[in-house]
């Protein structure tokens, strides 16, 4: 396999977590706003860099025109906020559910600081707490003479574009997606079933990177932890299903494998994707291959500064229509990826988002034939202002991925 130069990375600072909030205080006398209140956990990471799994116990973050911000989080988080969270103070209600709703200990916070004293506008994702795991709770405009403009989409415009830390964020979590991704191709053999092959690469991918980190890593994650590969469930005939789930199969010749890689790297994700095949493959397989591998060319080089990112699925539409392969499209070519595994903008006709230096996209156009199987590569590019660059490098042509039957 072929590997960038490593080079160890280190998370996100405070002051560039302090210059996210105070680039989007601006927006505050442009809709006439008194303050914000986040929810979405990946918006509150982004914002502060506090890693948490959401339950049915809201956590929010408060910013005060002032730039004075807060995390009200539930007792149980308490500690691990105050570690954590790169804020000026954490405050905390005890339980939900309990006598007292979490909302009623938000609506004195923002009274504290000045909000909901008076009418007037806050900004945030939302007006109150989600459906999450059987929460339910009143809306903030319900217990305060306040209204509530949402400007989620313009954070995650804010989003769009990386900045050089978290490049090279997703840059490591690159190549450790590949090393996981070759343990998995080495030990993929007939007879051998998903899981357990998936759970030895992925183990031993991860000792491996803490062995190198030395204590000094942390995935800041609230899915997975370390570098992981796996195949999903699409192996064989079942790999014509774009998100499958684990089936625990067994392998055998003749299978088309597409598989899986990333690692969380200080809350930030790559993605590499392959398509595989265990002995040689047959002449169906070999020509879904070459054209899946056609559109991948094909959709990276239109990955460019000043272009619609609906561009790149056009081309590559107009590349189904002269190949007549419409029975075998599924989906768009790709998305952007970074705190979440999905981001926008995407690389779709539905979008119009001008494509910009630091933008970083997955690039990933299938093709699917029930009976088949699956054929799809994912590679995580980044747009510059010389053209597309590989973040994932790994063997992308046929004759690397063949793997052998005995």
């Amino acid at each position: 396999m072929t590997q960038a130069a490593y080079q160890k990375v280190s998370p996100i600072q405070a002051s560039e977590y302090r210059a996210r909030r105070e680039n989007i205080l601006g927006w505050l006398e442009e809709f006439d706003a008194h303050g914000f209140v986040w929810w979405g956990n990946a918006y509150i990471f982004y914002l502060t860099g506090f890693a948490f799994v959401p339950t049915e116990r809201p956590i929010a973050l408060i910013l005060t025109e002032s730039g004075e911000t807060v995390l009200f989080v539930p007792r149980l988080e308490l500690e691990h906020a105050q570690t954590y969270a790169h804020v000026d103070r954490v405050a905390h209600y005890p339980e939900f559910p309990s006598d007292t709703h979490p909302m009623e200990y938000l609506r004195d916070e923002l009274k504290s600081l000045g909000l909901g004293v008076r009418e007037g506008t806050l900004l945030g994702d939302a007006s109150g707490y989600g459906k999450v795991m059987g929460y339910r709770g009143p809306m903030l405009d319900d217990l305060l003479p306040l209204s509530f403009f949402n400007v989620a989409s313009d954070l995650d415009e804010e989003m769009f574009v990386k900045s050089d830390t978290e490049i090279a964020l997703i840059r490591e979590s690159a190549y450790w997606a590949g090393i996981a991704h070759d343990l998995l191709q080495k030990y993929t053999r007939v007879g051998a079933t998903e899981s357990d092959v998936e759970m030895r690469a992925s183990f031993d991918a991860n000792q491996l990177l803490l062995d190198t980190y030395q204590g000094d890593y942390r995935a800041l994650s609230w899915g997975r932890s370390g570098p992981f590969a796996t195949y999903r469930g699409q192996v064989g005939e079942h790999s014509a299903l774009p998100h499958s789930l684990n089936i625990n199969a067994v392998f055998k010749e003749g299978d088309t494998l597409v598989t899986g890689a990333s690692c969380p790297m200080f809350g930030y994700y790559s993605e590499l994707e392959r398509t595989m095949f265990i002995g040689e493959p047959s002449s169906e397989q070999t020509r879904l291959f070459n054209h899946m591998l056609a559109l991948q060319d094909l959709a990276i080089e239109r990955c460019v500064v000043g272009q619609p990112c609906s561009s790149v699925d056009k081309a590559v539409r107009d590349y189904f229509d002269e190949h007549d392969l419409w029975e075998h499209w599924r989906h768009h070519v790709g998305h952007n990826i970074g705190v979440r595994y999905h981001e926008g903008p995407f690389l779709d006709i539905g979008d119009e988002t001008i494509m910009e230096a630091g933008m970083l996209f997955t690039v990933e156009p299938g093709l699917y034939a029930p009976g088949v199987g699956g054929f799809r590569h994912s590679d995580t590019i980044l747009v510059t202002e010389q053209g597309p660059e590989f973040l994932t490098q790994y063997p992308r042509e046929l004759e690397a991925l063949i793997l052998p039957v005995a």
